[in-house]
């Protein structure tokens, strides 16, 4: 549905600025999400060359400004450019999440200083860290190029390559079948899983914008 409209985005000096600004919003999730998970799980120190709490305000401003020049657009412009614009408005708040667990991440590695060891889990939670690097990075490339293909298989990849992981860290560690933690690392370990979940989900929904009307961006084609 949104490579319908990209060419009306484009078209438009609001909508081009604003489409423009998304594509800077990722780019900056990109580099938070790596940065943190290295801190968290690659380092003793919270350290990192970046500053993710003046990226993250600056993902606010991105949005705030999309959200503006969009109610700038419509307000001026005829009915048949409500449907971009939701759609639009609705792909930057998943934009916006993406970046927030991308800090959540980074909190947790604050408050957990040492690297975070997964113990049996590490198996499971790199191949997670992996696919969900992997499939953030390819969301964002479909959505800049408006790759149908693309989108339709990440859709696919998403249910059973990384919610199922999370689910299995979560519970395993929830339900005590698993005591080989102490009460922070099972705290941490629940919580990043669940971030990364979130994270791929927030790209899933980034992605079927691609391939959906506004009404369904988040669920199957």
């Amino acid at each position: 549905m949104f490579k319908q409209i990209f060419e009306i985005f484009k078209s438009d000096s609001l909508y081009e600025q604003a489409l423009q600004e998304c594509h800077e919003m990722l780019d900056i999730d990109r580099e938070m999400f790596n940065e943190s998970v290295k801190s968290l799980r690659n380092s003793d120190t919270a350290d990192i060359p970046i500053d993710i709490y003046a990226m993250d305000r600056k993902i606010n401003e991105f949005e705030r400004d999309v959200r503006r020049k969009v109610m700038t657009h419509l307000a001026i412009g005829g009915k048949e450019d409500i449907g971009s614009g939701l759609i639009l408005v609705s792909v930057v708040i998943d934009i916006e999440r993406i970046g927030d667990y991308t800090k959540n991440i980074y909190d947790l590695a604050v408050q957990h200083p040492k690297k975070l060891n997964a113990g049996s889990f590490e198996d499971i939670l790199t191949k997670m860290e992996n696919s969900t690097s992997e499939f953030l990075n390819k969301a964002i490339d479909a959505f800049k190029s408006q790759d149908i293909d693309a989108a339709r298989e990440l859709m696919i990849e998403y249910k059973t390559d990384i919610s199922a992981k999370s689910n299995e860290v979560v519970n395993s560690i929830v339900s005590g079948s698993s005591d080989e933690f102490s009460s922070s690392n099972s705290g941490a370990l629940c919580l990043y899983a669940r971030y990364l979940k979130r994270i791929a989900a927030h790209s899933r929904n980034l992605v079927s914008s691609i391939v959906n009307p506004f009404e369904r961006i988040g669920y199957p084609e």
